[in-house]
């Protein structure tokens, strides 16, 4: 089976698939639609991170597509619907980078409340300014963070280890950890919040969550931090914001358009202005962090593909299932009443014994492994297929 590993995804990711049998393309940069659509010829694997799109067209131009890795947090790159419906798991990575992402963030705050990066800079001009006019500790400052999943709540800890009082805002009902206190609008975090960092996911909802109007609701000298999803803010507002000096410093990891490779230009709003940080989305780029997200996904995907394990999958139910003992057949279907009877009647047409059988739903998909013996395989994934609610019949 081939994959394809795209965006400099670790090496550690093409030794865990090659060690399972894979043979493995590994490339630099991401591609566009048409360039993936051309690369992926008798590709059944395939892995990215966050800048390659997976549209409709890509899975329908290639049905021999099996699974697809995130090789990040985020899939909202990814048409999780239209995977499903074409019969193709999808993995991501939610946990592996999280400590490198919330140690940046921690290191950025850091950064701009001593004005840092001004200083680092007048240094390297020639300029010696050991003035503390702008610099302050962060022990006793308060940080406020928007969305407080597995990000936030670790940087909420290591937050007030270092002396700070932290509020946080949450669509979903979160269990508040330390001395940390939830807040239940954005306008009382911005009241009691002298810092603010958004860790929230890519869904669409999510989409221009802080703009002129939120800025304008910060506390005067307030610095905000971005290292979660570009289109989440109006970088034009923020870049207003901070030459106005109502925004005091800023930290952006993530931005509405990024480069595809390093030899498109990067052009943001937000260069040039003093205490600013700006980082070409590296908030999990640790080698620690890509070494395990290298490793993680790579197994999902060679799990899948040798075992029809979809654990941890962003888009299918969820079985988790050991190596088959024996021949293995996995069904996804649509989620309707009466598929397992009328997949075990063509089983048993088949003279097949089931030696095991596991069934998970979600939404409006199913998912059933079953482990099968016998004689008479001739014409059964045919006869499977041919189900009016079967999406995708393999065999193992």
């Amino acid at each position: 089976m081939k994959a394809l590993l795209l965006e400099n995804i670790h090496s550690e990711a093409v030794r865990a698939l090659e060690s399972r049998g894979h043979e493995v393309e590994a490339r630099s940069g991401a591609l566009g639609e048409t360039e993936l659509i051309d690369a992926l010829d008798g590709v059944e694997l395939l892995g990215i991170r966050s800048r390659t799109h997976i549209t409709e067209r890509v899975l329908k131009a290639h049905p021999q597509l099996v699974a697809v890795g995130a090789f990040c947090i985020g899939t909202n790159q990814i048409d999780l619907s239209a995977a499903a419906s074409a019969g193709v798991a999808v993995f991501n990575a939610p946990y592996s980078n999280t400590r490198s992402v919330v140690e940046l963030a921690l290191g950025e705050i850091i950064t701009m409340a001593r004005r840092l990066g001004d200083k680092n800079a007048n240094m390297h001009a020639g300029i010696w300014d050991k003035s503390a006019n702008g610099s302050h500790e962060v022990r006793g400052r308060t940080l406020g963070i928007i969305g407080y999943g597995n990000i936030g709540s670790q940087l909420s800890v290591l937050a007030e280890g270092l002396g700070m009082k932290v509020y946080f805002y949450d669509i979903v009902d979160r269990l508040a950890l330390g001395n940390a206190t939830r807040v239940y609008s954005l306008q009382e975090l911005f009241e009691l919040c002298e810092t603010i960092t958004m860790h929230v996911d890519g869904r669409a909802s999510n989409a221009h969550m802080i703009g002129e109007k939120e800025f304008s609701q910060m506390r005067p000298r307030t610095l905000f931090l971005n290292l979660c999803r570009g289109n989440v803010v109006d970088v034009d507002a923020l870049a207003a914001a901070l030459k106005s000096g109502h925004i005091a410093g800023a930290a952006v990891d993530v931005f509405p358009s990024e480069p595809k490779n390093r030899e498109e230009p990067f052009v943001s709003p937000l260069q040039g202005i003093p205490n600013v940080i700006l980082t070409p989305h590296v908030g999990g780029s640790t080698q620690e962090a890509q070494v395990d997200i290298g490793r993680y996904v790579a197994g999902k995907l060679a799990d899948y593909e040798a075992y029809g394990n979809t654990s941890m999958s962003v888009n299918l139910p969820e079985v988790s299932v050991s190596a088959p003992g024996a021949e293995r057949i996995l069904h996804l279907h649509r989620n309707v009443p009466g598929v397992l009877a009328r997949l075990n009647h063509a089983l048993a047409s088949h003279n097949m014994n089931i030696g095991s059988q596991t069934l998970a739903t979600s939404g409006e998909y199913g998912y059933v492994v079953t482990d099968v013996a016998g004689e008479h395989y001739e014409g059964l994934l045919a006869e499977l297929q041919d189900l009016e609610e079967s999406i995708r019949v393999r065999m193992i």
